[in-house]
């Protein structure tokens, strides 16, 4: 578990270097997310030349809202991206919404990623049609969408949300059911609440491994440093890649 309300990660004890990015063309305004998602993932003792599809879910619940309208959700969408570069071949993170229900997935590219965000809560109705919060709905989004695309790299799913779900049951199903699969669940929560139910997700028990971490960022999300937000999102990735492989889920 890494929760920056209630410890910090050790300095490495020698100095870490970053991972060579797979991906070429990156434009100008990521550039620097791409290095600073590198260096997180290497003292995360992600080894250098890991490949993984790098997923992105955001809560598009009611009390989003002003998320949306300050420009954190797309500040996530970019850091998003920024890890995919590292990781990914094509340079394509599939974004998910989610509120009552999932919503059509799209893709975010290192081709098209300005305004996406906006763009796509727009076509959805914006603050007109924000529902509830439902987490299991966007987990078998995020799991169909992998299984059909015919992926041999494991999946790591930035999930994103600022409050407790309606379906408390089912998602401790799901996530269950989902450690059988080669896929990470990174779940980032943003707001004033302690969103108790994702620290009871982190340490769920009944699990081939431990296949999730939770990290709060803040009320400020958009004011948190990249490096500790992506410290955050793959703290327990490198470990659970070594669980997977110790127990068959990835080769």
């Amino acid at each position: 578990m890494f929760d920056r309300f209630k410890k910090s990660r050790p300095a490495p004890a020698e100095p870490v270097a970053a991972q060579a990015p797979p991906q070429t063309g990156v434009p100008a305004g990521l550039v620097s997310l791409v290095k600073t998602a590198g260096v997180s993932l290497a003292k995360a003792g992600v080894p250098a030349g890991q490949r993984a599809a790098v997923y992105l879910v955001i809560d598009r619940s009611w009390s989003m809202r002003d998320y949306f309208s300050s420009g954190a959700v797309q500040n996530l969408a970019d850091q998003a991206l920024g890890l995919s570069a590292n990781l990914d071949d094509d340079g394509t993170v599939p974004l998910v919404f989610f509120d009552d229900g999932p919503y059509p997935t799209v893709d975010i590219s290192l081709a098209r990623y300005t305004g996406v965000v906006a763009d796509q809560h727009r076509l959805l109705g914006g603050q007109n049609t924000m529902g509830g919060t439902q987490y299991a709905v966007a987990m078998r989004a995020v799991i169909d969408h992998y299984r059909n695309s015919g992926a041999t790299a494991p999946a790591l799913v930035i999930f994103q949300t600022d409050g407790d779900p309606q379906d408390r049951d089912e998602t401790r199903l799901r996530l269950a059911q989902a450690s059988k699969l080669p896929i990470f669940w990174s779940f980032v929560g943003f707001g004033r609440s302690h969103l108790d139910f994702l620290r009871q997700l982190d340490t769920l028990g009944g699990r081939v491994v431990d296949n999730a971490s939770f990290f709060h960022a803040g009320a400020n999300p958009a004011g948190l440093p990249d490096s500790a937000l992506y410290d955050g999102l793959t703290a327990e990735f490198g470990t659970w890649l070594t669980a997977a492989r110790q127990k068959g889920l990835l080769p």
